[in-house]
């Protein structure tokens, strides 16, 4: 049995298998192909942090796949009034086939998944966000580039920078990260991905530099500047990140060609230009489709893996 909590616990060739199954699933769905590789299983959804892809991309997900998905808030289950994460864990995994998980601290994730009978998916934590990496390669794939691929990364040091910092580091492509002062990449985590980079050949650079991370990049992304949580810091993160939103005179520095990605909701004249987002509307919300295809494909391969 296998978690899906950092992709720094898979290797490459599993990340690129995991992309594979979601590339065919999408492919019958559009052929109006539907296999219940999960019929009659049931996915438990864990929120402690609101959502509306995450939900969405589940739940429609286990539904294609045959199965059934359980949303729980916090508000509706013990485990958000005092219940210990273990029992919880305990108590759920013995009634679902499949726990998501959408809560603030990677501990609490790590400790469900320990106590756990069942797979465990990250679906966001303060540190990671692995199953937008999922659906952010997949788009690389479709648009033909994931080849040589040189991201670069602008923003917050934010746990979809530290996702990309596995992802690179895991199938060896080069990531550019430019952060404001003070809000950069976790260091150990930082240290965990030039470790694997060393296996992978994957080229990792961090700075407060914008126009060096851009410089010749095929692809640019950035997220929201305050994340969920840290609503009180929006004021001081604004004045912080000025001069940090990727515009047009921007994206001028990166290739011609290159594609501009976001994982939404994206917050038009702060951490991107209205006319950059809508220049690329169409690979940003392609991405957010590829959610639900990225996941089915996950669940599908941790399926798989229990009768290994």
């Amino acid at each position: 049995m296998r978690h899906f909590l950092t992709l720094k616990d898979f290797t490459k060739e599993e990340i690129l298998e995991i992309i594979e199954i979601a590339l065919e699933i999408k492919k019958n769905l559009k052929n109006k192909i539907y296999n219940k590789e999960l019929a009659m299983q049931t996915l438990g959804m864990i929120f402690e942090k609101s959502s509306t892809r995450t939900r969405v991309s589940f739940e429609t997900g286990m539904f294609q796949l045959g199965g059934h998905a359980l949303f729980l808030s916090n508000r509706d289950i013990h485990l958000g009034r005092g219940e210990p994460v273990k029992d919880t864990a305990r108590v759920i995994s013995s009634m679902c086939d499949m726990v998501m998980i959408r809560t603030f601290e990677q501990s609490m994730i790590e400790e469900f998944a320990e106590y756990s009978k069942v797979p465990v998916i990250n679906g966001l934590t303060d540190s990671y966000h692995p199953v937008q990496l999922l659906a952010d390669y997949m788009t690389m794939v479709e648009y033909g580039i994931h080849e040589n691929a040189i991201v670069a990364y602008i923003g917050d040091g934010n746990n979809m920078t530290h996702s990309w910092l596995m992802l690179a580091a895991k199938l060896g492509f080069e990531l550019r990260i430019a952060t404001p002062k003070g809000y950069e990449v976790d260091s150990v985590i930082l240290e965990d991905a030039i470790k694997m980079a060393k296996k992978s050949g994957a080229i990792i650079k961090v700075s407060n530099n914008i126009d060096e991370a851009l410089y010749g990049a095929t692809i640019v992304t950035t997220d929201t500047w305050a994340s969920m949580g840290q609503e009180e810091e929006k004021e001081a993160r604004v004045k912080a990140f000025k001069g940090y939103m990727v515009d047009g005179l921007k994206m001028c520095l990166a290739k011609k060609d290159a594609k501009f990605l976001h994982c939404l909701p994206a917050y038009r004249g702060q951490e991107v230009s209205a006319k950059v987002l809508e220049d690329h509307a169409d690979i940003v919300f392609d991405e957010a489709e590829n959610r639900l295809h990225a996941q089915k494909g996950l669940m599908v391969w941790l399926d798989q893996q229990r009768d290994k």
